[in-house]
């Protein structure tokens, strides 16, 4: 077993004008949002790996930040500068899922080794070869991003897991979360103050898991191509994960942009935040 793991939630955009009840179903009356985008860091010893890695503002990553209104953007590499690291002191990279959000950076870590479910990678390569009326199916995803994982594969980087792994990497293990989208994966990270779940979009607020008015009834996101009968049953894992402490979850698009977690860095009003 590796050394515990110091994580570090890094926020890298914002979108705005997002309805509530997208993330949250049946927030209708809420209105609409800035929602913040992170991943995570996770450092051992001289070890880097990252739980996601965001997206590049370029090419067809720029063209999902028009459609998905995200003005607010600063390159994960920036962001990773700032604490001292560069793209090829990254060793791995453990993708929640397929969205342009989680893994559009693929592409900027070339020494990278990438851990995705294989029924998530492979899920999205069926749904591109639908007729286009099932495009709504695949809106949040980008081919390029598909594209690059491909071309990693072909240089042996390309780790495709089935179902749950304890020890992808040593002190890193990874569970199945269907729902959100058909192969997505929460990650449990052994740190220093304890075990930490990384939530991907299994989650994407507090309220999902603690139910309206803390009344403890789970609710499903707003949006999603898996079934509301396998986010509620992916909840329930990761509460039975963290026994029902919530300081034990990450949520990478928290709407109160991690206001219990301290700030180690900021550049251009986007911060850093250790998380263990």
């Amino acid at each position: 077993m590796a050394a515990p793991w110091e994580l570090y939630v890094v926020e890298y955009a914002r979108s705005r004008n997002q309805p509530v009840a997208s993330l949250i179903a049946g927030a209708f009356e809420d209105g609409n949002m800035e929602v913040p985008f992170s991943f995570v860091l996770a450092r051992s010893g001289d070890r880097n790996v990252l739980l996601d890695c965001g997206f590049m503002n370029d090419g067809g990553g720029a063209d999902m930040a028009i459609r998905f209104d995200v003005p607010w953007w600063i390159s994960p590499l920036r962001m990773l500068e700032e604490m001292g690291i560069g793209r090829d002191d990254i060793s791995d990279i453990v993708l929640s899922h397929a969205h342009f959000d989680h893994m559009g950076s693929i592409g900027e870590f070339p020494k990278a080794r990438l851990h995705i479910q294989k029924r998530e990678y492979l899920s999205w390569m069926e749904a591109m070869a639908l007729p286009r009326q099932y495009g709504f199916l695949t809106q949040v995803v980008h081919p390029d991003d598909l594209r690059t994982a491909f071309d990693a594969s072909l240089e042996h980087r390309l780790g495709l897991i089935e179902g749950d792994r304890d020890n992808v990497l040593p002190g890193i293990h990874v569970r199945t979360g269907e729902g959100h989208t058909l192969g997505q994966q929460f990650i449990v990270v052994e740190t220093t103050r304890g075990r930490i779940v990384v939530a991907g979009d299994c989650i994407y607020g507090a309220r999902n898991i603690l139910g309206n008015n803390n009344d403890g009834v789970y609710i499903p996101l707003g949006a999603g191509i898996g079934s509301t009968w396998e986010q509620i049953k992916t909840i329930d894992r990761i509460n039975d994960e963290i026994g029902g402490d919530m300081s034990k979850l990450v949520i990478l698009h928290d709407f109160d942009r991690w206001a219990k977690l301290d700030v180690t860095g900021e550049v251009e009003g986007f911060r850093i935040f250790r998380a263990a």
